[in-house]
C-alpha cells in the first residue's frame, strides 16, 4: 500500500503539480517500471485463466489460477515484506522482477501440466510482497511534502487503469495465443528491472546487520508499530473500513447482473459496467482530488469522503437498475480514491524509515484479507437474501463504522507528535531494534477522544 498527509498544519501553498512530481527522475523510473509490471500482471492473469481452462475444462482450476496471486499476501505477506527492510530497496526490486520474468517464461512453455502452471505462478507471486514493500518504502525518499500525496494519487489511479487495460488486452491476446500474453508479461518484468536498476540510486539497507534479530520477530514489530500506536492504528482502521465496503458491488457484479436480466440490458454488459465502475471512479477521484484541491482542503474532506464511500451505496436497498448501480459504485470509488492517498501519505510520514516496508506488508495483507472477507460474507448472505438488500444493509453498517472511525480520530497534537517522532527517529540515522516508544502526546488519554481535521 501498492499503503498520511504531507503536513498536519494548514497548507499555505497550492497542491503539488503533476509536472513537479514527474520532474523527479527517480519517480519517473519507479512509475514507468510499476506501470509496466501492473499491465503485464493483468495480461498474465487473463491469459492464465484461459490457458488453464483450455487444458482442463475446469472452471475451478481456472479460478484457482486467477486467485493464486493473492495467496502470498494471505499466508505470508508481512513476513515476505520484512525482507525488503534487510536489503537495498533497488536490489530487492530488481531481483524480484528478474525472478518473476524467469518464472513467467517457464509458465509460457507449451505443454505444462496445470499443477506445474499453478506452482510456478505461486512461486512468481511470492516476489510481489517484498517488491511492492520496497517500492512503497522508497516513495517518501523520492518525493517530499505534497508531492508525495500527488505521486501516490497518480500511482493509485494508474494502477486501476492498468487493471482495466491489462484485462482487456490479456483477454484479447489469450483468445489467439495465451503463450504470447505470458511472454509479454515476462518482457514487462525485464523492462521494469532495467528501469529500476538504472533509474534509482543504490541506497543502503535501512536495517543494518546489527539491528537484525529473527525474521518472525521483525515481522511482529511491524504489527506492533501499526496497531500499537494510536495514530497509525486509526489510519489502519479507516483504510480497512474503506476496503470492507467499496469492494462489494464489484465482487457481486455477476450475480447482481443476472438478477436483473431482462431489464433491457444484456447480462454480460451489466456485469462489465458494474465491475468497471469502481475502478473508473477511483481513477477520476485520485487524479481530480489529488491535483485540483489544496492540501488543507483535502485534509478537510478526508472524513466526509470516508463516510460518503459506504453511504452512497445505501440506495442499493431500492433495487436500482444496473446502470444506476454502476453510478453509485463509481461515486464510491471516487470517494475512496480521495481519501486513500492522503491516508497513505500520513501513514508514511508517521513511520520511521526502518519500519516502512514492514508496515506496508501489514497494511497490504490486511487490505487483501478484508476485501476477500467482504466478498465472501456478502456472497454467503446473498444466498439467502436479495443482493440489493445485502449491499444496502452492509453499506448502512459501513456508514456507522466510518462515523465511529472519523469521530474518534486522534487530535491534531497527537498526529503532529507522531510525525515529529518519526522525523526524529529518521534523523537519528539507524533503524531501532524495536518499535520506538510512543510519544507523550500519544499516551494522554484525552487525546484519543478529541476531534480535529487531521487525517489518515
Amino acid at each position: 500500500m501498492e499503503a498520511t498527509v504531507s503536513d498536519e498544519r494548514p497548507a499555505r501553498e497550492g497542491p503539488a503539480t503533476f509536472r513537479e512530481v514527474f520532474a523527479q527522475v527517480e519517480y519517473r523510473a519507479v512509475f514507468a517500471a510499476s506501470t509496466l509490471s501492473w499491465i503485464g500482471d493483468y495480461i498474465a492473469k487473463a491469459a492464465v485463466t484461459v490457458l488453464v481452462y483450455r487444458e482442463t475444462d475446469s472452471v475451478a482450476l481456472s479460478a484457482a489460477a486467477f486467485a493464486v496471486s493473492y495467496l502470498p499476501w494471505l499466508v505470508g505477506g508481512p513476513l515476505l515484506a520484512t525482507l525488503a527492510e534487510r536489503h537495498r530497496y533497488r536490489s530487492v526490486m530488481v531481483t524480484c522482477d528478474l525472478l518473476r520474468m524467469a518464472l513467467m517464461l517457464l509458465v509460457a512453455i507449451p505443454g505444462n501440466p496445470p499443477w506445474l502452471i499453478l506452482a510456478l505462478l505461486f512461486a512468481a507471486t511470492l516476489a510481489n510482497p517484498p517488491s511492492q514493500a520496497a517500492r512503497s518504502a522508497l516513495m517518501p525518499l523520492i518525493l517530499a511534502g505534497d508531492r508525495l500525496v500527488v505521486g501516490l494519487s497518480i500511482n493509485a489511479s494508474v494502477g486501476q487503469a492498468a487493471q482495466v487495460v491489462g484485462y482487456l488486452v490479456g483477454a484479447t491476446i489469450a483468445v489467439v495465443s495465451p503463450t504470447l500474453a505470458l511472454l509479454i508479461n515476462a518482457a514487462t518484468f525485464g523492462a521494469s528491472a532495467l528501469l529500476v536498476r538504472f533509474g534509482l540510486r543504490n541506497r543502503p539497507p535501512v536495517m543494518s546487520p546489527a539491528h537484525r534479530s529473527h525474521l518472525l520477530r521483525e515481522t511482529g514489530q511491524g504489527f506492533q508499530i501499526v496497531f500499537g500506536r494510536p495514530v497509525l492504528r486509526a489510519i489502519a482502521v479507516l483504510v480497512f473500513s474503506a476496503m470492507l465496503f467499496s469492494i462489494v458491488p464489484e465482487g457481486l457484479a455477476a450475480a447482481w447482473a443476472a438478477e436483473r436480466a431482462g431489464d433491457g440490458v444484456d447480462t454480460g454488459v451489466a456485469q462489465a459496467v458494474i465491475m468497471a465502475a469502481n475502478p473508473v471512479g477511483f481513477i477520476l477521484g485520485g487524479l481530480l482530488v489529488g491535483r485540483a484541491l489544496s492540501p488543507d482542503r483535502r485534509l478537510a474532506l478526508m472524513r466526509p469522503l470516508a463516510v460518503l464511500a459506504p453511504l452512497v451505496l445505501v440506495p442499493a436497498l431500492l433495487d436500482p437498475p444496473p446502470l444506476v448501480v454502476a453510478v453509485l459504485a463509481a461515486i464510491c470509488g471516487f470517494a475512496v480514491a480521495g481519501l486513500l492517498p492522503m491516508a497513505n501519505g500520513l501513514f508514511v510520514r508517521a513511520l520511521p524509515d526502518g519500519y516502512r516496508a514492514r508496515a506496508f506488508g501489514v497494511m497490504a495483507s490486511g487490505m487483501q484479507i478484508i476485501q476477500g472477507l467482504a466478498v465472501l460474507v456478502t456472497g454467503l448472505l446473498a444466498e439467502r437474501f436479495r443482493i440489493p438488500l445485502v449491499v444496502g444493509m452492509w453499506s448502512a453498517a459501513g456508514v456507522g463504522l466510518m462515523l465511529l472511525a472519523t469521530l474518534t480520530w486522534p487530535s491534531r497534537e497527537s498526529v503532529q507528535a507522531a510525525v515529529d517522532q518519526a522525523t526524529r527517529d529518521n534523523a537519528a540515522g539507524a533503524a531501532p531494534a524495536s518499535p520506538p516508544a510512543r510519544t507523550p502526546v500519544d499516551e494522554r488519554p484525552g487525546d484519543r477522544g478529541r476531534h480535529s481535521h487531521a487525517v489518515t
